[in-house]
């Protein structure tokens, strides 16, 4: 069974998460500054955290943050980078220009655009993504801090 991910919830949610498992609530917040501010990939790195909460963590959730499978770059700059959500794949577009570093990324499984240029637009519909699955592709690709536009 897929343990749930921490990435995607906000901060309501990583508190309440927190007090039904007995911790404080000041640990929910905690657990939002290691995933959203300091953008953790395991919970070793949680270390204001006592190792009795980050077992907790490790043996009942997971980050949510998952690399690419493939990336390929194209004569522009242009970067496509490919994830893997449970069997299906989705596309992420790294669009960078002068002064600016775009990502383009998906927030379904399939499209119903059918852009001929675009692998996830010529799969067709499938279905919406979660939080988790959309912030992974922020998160996770090499030029994320360098962001200025996400569309």
């Amino acid at each position: 069974m897929m343990k749930e991910a921490l990435l995607g919830k906000t901060l309501a949610e990583l508190q309440a998460l927190a007090i039904d498992n007995h911790f404080p609530k000041y640990v929910g917040k905690q657990i939002a500054d290691w995933l959203y501010k300091k953008r953790v990939t395991t919970f070793d790195q949680m270390t204001n955290l006592s190792l009795a909460t980050r077992s907790f963590l490790q043996e009942n959730y997971q980050i949510g943050r998952h690399n690419p499978v493939q990336q390929m770059q194209s004569q522009d700059g242009t970067i496509k980078y490919l994830f893997q959500v449970g069997n299906q794949y989705i596309e992420t577009v790294y669009i960078p220009e002068n002064d600016r570093a775009t990502l383009c990324v998906s927030s379904q499984i399939g499209c119903k655009m059918g852009c001929k240029f675009c692998m996830t637009g010529t799969l067709g519909f499938q279905g919406n993504l979660e939080a988790c699955d959309i912030l992974n592709q922020i998160f996770s690709i090499p030029q994320s801090e360098q962001l200025t536009n996400v569309v």
